[in-house]
């Protein structure tokens, strides 16, 4: 079959050109698409574990005395990250960050400096987030709360700080003040934004954890990780609960939390734009079937067109076939055969040159919303070269196969054997 198929496109090579073509360019639309999609909810390190990722990214509330309809929405303050989510027992592990890096001046006194991005972080952002250690190790839980002024940096800049990557136990400044190296790690893309940053210090070791603005407002986004033998849905319904009970103590102080069904999956995470609206993840979804759908269809009646030319040159083909006693199906499945490998060369193409579009245009195709990071957003292997990539390519280019040579295969197969031996098409 492969060797029938060749010959059959050798002999016709302006079909052959616009057929694979036209395959090609269909499956680098959809995986580009998929792509984007992809690398906002696949699984990759240091966000290995998304596919158990519980965010309560924002904080939304209000106040008794506040007009009607009126609420605040932004990072939490550190008394919610410790009276709220430390008390929660479900989760295998509980990450508090701040919401956003800060450029700061980091380099060794008397030297000179230069810009990093820094988050502050507490222990526990090193259980959730699988960072690559190179030297050393996290800052643990008693080094957070006894406020030491430790630091992890990523190899970049202990390189830069250093000379080497081996920086366990130096020390370095921080925008003047003094911390100490416990451990570097390999850098982390922009794309992964829960986890990005080039320097992440122990947050209780600045006055971070006491600037709040509204009392309950403050500078912090968690994550939760779900516990293995549990379901996200477990972990939510047990938080729903907690928080409950959380929430009644807090309005004797006139506060309420407007909680929009937090937390939120990475999937529902990733099409979340606005803090004051509950994203809407189902019309989302449903978007992005009709995108798929349309970069289908469209190509999959032009390639029909052509398969259908293809097919109507090998009549007589056909029906030499058919005398010598091959039956309809026989005929029929040969076709969506053959145009199942022409279809598959055609997405291979399509797929790697969506990966060199990916790789090459990264910081175009995967710009992050409200992302002033200084690093430039870069993907990787290990973020696109995953089964499902391949997996995805392989499901659409079957598809696209049916869409376009379905019908043809299915007229062709009904050819009446006499008028096709002499030239003709007959039903």
């Amino acid at each position: 079959m492969i060797k029938e198929t060749i010959y059959n496109l050798r002999h016709q090579p302006v079909v052959t050109v616009v057929t694979v073509t036209g395959t090609a360019l269909s499956i680098f639309l959809i995986m580009v698409f998929v792509m984007m999609n992809q690398v906002r909810v696949a699984p990759f390190a240091p966000e290995s574990n998304r596919d158990r990722f519980l965010h309560y990214n924002w904080l939304s509330f209000k106040h008794e005395s506040w007009s009607e309809g009126s609420d605040s929405n932004g990072p939490m303050a550190w008394k919610v990250v410790n009276d709220l989510f430390y008390t929660f027992k479900s989760p295998e592990a509980v990450a508090a960050y701040t919401s956003s890096t800060d450029v700061k001046s980091v380099g060794i006194q008397g030297e000179k400096t230069f810009a990093a991005d820094v988050r502050e972080t507490n222990s526990g952002y090193f259980d959730v987030f699988d960072f690559s250690f190179v030297s050393g190790r996290p800052f643990s839980r008693e080094e957070e709360d006894a406020g030491l002024p430790l630091a992890v940096i990523d190899t970049n800049v202990a390189r830069t700080l250093f000379g080497t990557e081996q920086a366990e136990g130096k020390r370095f400044q921080i925008n003047g003040g003094d911390y100490s190296v416990v451990g570097v790690v390999r850098p982390v893309s922009p794309i992964a934004d829960r986890a990005y940053a080039h320097v992440w210090i122990n947050t209780q070791s600045t006055d971070m954890p006491s600037s709040t603005w509204a009392e309950i407002g403050g500078s912090y986004t968690v994550t939760m990780l779900v516990p293995d033998g549990k379901t996200a849905g477990e972990v939510k319904g047990d938080f729903n609960r907690h928080f409950e009970a959380y929430n009644s103590g807090l309005g004797k102080s006139g506060w309420t939390i407007i909680n929009r069904n937090r937390p939120y999956t990475q999937e529902k995470l990733a099409v979340s734009d606005f803090a004051n609206v509950e994203p809407d993840l189902e019309t989302y979804r449903k978007t992005g079937y009709t995108i798929y759908a349309i970069l289908l269809l469209v190509p999959a009646i032009n390639l029909a067109g052509m398969t259908h030319s293809r097919m109507r040159r090998r009549v007589g083909e056909i029906a030499v076939r058919r005398a010598f006693g091959a039956t309809r199906f026989r005929i029929f499945s040969d076709i969506i055969t053959e145009n199942m490998l022409i279809t598959l060369a055609g997405g291979l193409i399509g797929l790697l040159l969506s990966l060199l579009a990916a790789f090459g245009f990264g910081n175009v195709l995967f710009a992050m919303n409200y992302n002033y990071s200084l690093s430039p957003v870069s993907v990787n292997p290990s973020m696109l070269l995953q089964w499902s990539t391949f997996g995805w390519a392989l499901l659409f280019c079957f598809i696209l196969n049916l869409l376009s040579a379905g019908l043809p295969a299915i007229q062709m197969s009904r050819i009446g054997l006499v008028n096709s031996l002499r030239g003709g098409a007959n039903k």
